[in-house]
């Protein structure tokens, strides 16, 4: 028997191929949170999955959820840290998906700018409207206009490109490195690689299932970008062998274990996927 009050209708994501993969760590984050293991909490990634007409099975088939919350991780603790080093400076988040990062670190002073193509940002507006520090934009990671937007908010600027940037050809990772060292410099970049192994293993139908984009920029070498414009410097790289200390202490005793297990089964796997934070200018 209805109680006469309607529940709000679901919203039906209506996304391009790339956009389709920012669903994978959205369901990562959500499922993780609502099963309370303790890597992380996150209770607005449940709501934005919540309100989803979406068939998640997709997501959970790819079987990478437990990498992609690390990564998660690993990249709040770099934010967190420029943030505290950088007080008021802006993080922009390229290819911003639906990224609750600022909801879950935000400490009153950052400013923040999403940048994604114009279906995500109109998904995104569903959820997280702009406010004074927070606004979102709709352009292309290769199109300067978003370096422009950049250069009206407070610096210094940290740049994160998570599970973005591998889904674009190398020509064009290697436009978007030019346009952030050229026209933001002194910025630091966050960015995720696969290598080359790894990057056929995922791009294989049964790993990624319904999802048809695929893996197309892949490097074993976190150093690449440097060879693409002398202002590029990698300050720091790390797989999920070797965490962050922060992160690393943030783990239960059960996850030690499970990537200690899994880097004995599978080291250079293990190795094969990296989170790197490069120097600007």
């Amino acid at each position: 028997m209805s109680d006469g009050t309607e529940r709000p209708k679901k919203i039906t994501p209506r996304l391009g191929a790339v956009q389709e993969t920012l669903l994978i760590p959205l369901y990562a984050r959500a499922a993780e949170s609502a099963a309370g293991r303790g890597l992380l909490h996150d209770p607005h990634a449940v709501r934005v999955a919540a309100s989803l007409d979406y068939d998640f099975g997709a997501a959970a088939g790819t079987g990478n959820a437990f990498g992609a919350n690390l990564r998660t991780l690993v990249l709040d603790s770099w934010a967190r840290d420029f943030m505290a080093r950088s007080p008021g400076g802006t993080v922009v988040e390229l290819g911003a998906g639906l990224t609750t990062r600022f909801e879950r670190i935000d400490d009153g002073r950052v400013h923040w700018l999403d940048v994604d193509l114009p279906d995500v940002i109109e998904l995104r507006g569903r959820f997280f409207p702009d406010t004074g520090r927070r606004r979102a934009l709709a352009a292309s990671v290769t199109d300067p206009v978003w370096t422009e937007h950049v250069r009206r908010l407070p610096s210094p600027y940290l740049l994160i490109a998570e599970a973005v940037l591998a889904f674009l050809p190398e020509d064009e990772v290697q436009r978007v490195f030019e346009l952030a060292t050229e026209r933001l410099p002194g910025s630091e970049f966050a960015v995720d690689t696969v290598g080359h192994e790894l990057a056929a293993e995922q791009n294989d139908p049964k790993v990624l299932g319904r999802f048809s984009a695929r893996v197309r920029w892949s490097t074993d070498e976190p150093y690449a970008p440097e060879r693409w414009h002398p202002g590029v410097r990698l300050r720091s790289s790390v797989d999920f062998g070797r965490l962050p200390p922060a992160v690393g202490a943030a783990l239960r005793p059960e996850h030690r274990d499970a990537l200690a297990a899994y880097g004995t089964r599978n080291p250079s796997r293990m190795r094969a996927y990296r989170v790197n934070r490069y120097g600007l200018g």
